[in-house]
């Protein structure tokens, strides 16, 4: 069995993992939650060896690098990192029912990088400017605030959810709406998520920075995709400025976390395609 086989697993127990977290939400089947984290750790779990399998076989083709280098490889690592972060908060925070707005986001990016016309899949040797030990440094990091931001979204839209239903009224503690965790208590992983994934694109930025001097001889080139990760990183700057001094919460981080996302997502994804540059690379 190679890589592919087990990223290949890994899509199809994502969305049985997904199919089951909306079971537990649409049909309050709380019996289900245990086995949608089964399916979810099992699935983790056969991504990571994937990973590892992929990152060996690059060695046995004589390129020996990292399976972070394109964009096949990229979303794959965003899916996991996800996945990792919701397990972790699952656990912490005791409640399965973010899983529901949560994991579809890593199912999604393996079902595109499983499916997609246009990525390339295989393992190929290195182009001089990803030579550089800084490239695990600067792409682990971007793609753990990355992650962050995906939950964080996930958890705008339940909290713009649930906000509506009480608004309405129509929420109580036997309606579908009435299973997800108090509004307060959304905005509290909301908020601290954000703060997490902020802190891991700063080192991220950094990182890119030493790496784009060892590389192109300068810290910063105002290159597209630098561009609008400084534009994404001063997004979440001004929304946690404004959460800690003037107190913002509730709908309007909810809508910030969903807003700064779609700027994550042109930040990795459109840029590369709409946008020539430093980053090109990336592309397929």
């Amino acid at each position: 069995m190679d890589s592919s086989q087990l990223l290949g697993i890994t899509t199809f127990t994502y969305m049985f993992s997904t199919i089951l977290y909306a079971i537990i939400f649409i049909f309050k089947a709380k019996k289900l939650g245990p086995a949608a984290t089964i399916f979810t750790i099992v699935a983790f779990l056969v991504q990571t060896a994937g990973l590892l399998l992929r990152w060996q076989e690059s060695y046995t083709l004589g390129y020996g690098h990292a399976p972070l280098t394109n964009m096949y490889e990229s979303v794959v690592f965003f899916a996991w990192t996800i996945i990792a972060l919701y397990l972790l908060i699952e656990w912490k925070f005791k409640t399965r029912v973010i899983g529901t707005f949560a994991v579809p986001f890593a199912f999604l990016a393996m079902a595109y990088a499983s499916f997609a016309t246009g990525i390339n899949k295989e393992i190929s040797p290195l182009v001089p400017a990803l030579q550089s030990n800084w490239l695990l440094a600067h792409v682990i990091t971007c793609f753990i605030g990355y992650a962050a931001f995906a939950v964080a979204a996930g958890l705008g839209i339940m909290y713009l959810v649930k906000n509506m239903s009480e608004t309405r009224q129509t929420t109580n503690d036997e309606s579908l709406l009435g299973t997800l965790p108090p509004l307060k208590v959304i905005d509290d992983i909301t908020h601290k998520t954000m703060v997490f994934g902020f802190l891991w694109l700063s080192v991220g930025i950094i990182t890119g920075a030493i790496w784009a001097n060892s590389a192109w001889g300068t810290y910063w080139s105002w290159d597209p995709k630098e561009t609008w990760s400084l534009i994404t990183w001063f997004i979440y700057a001004i929304t946690l400025h404004a959460r800690y001094t003037r107190g913002w919460g509730g709908t309007r981080i909810a809508w910030l976390a969903i807003f700064g996302f779609i700027s994550v997502i042109f930040t990795y994804y459109g840029v590369n395609f709409l946008l020539s540059g430093l980053h090109s690379y990336g592309s397929n």
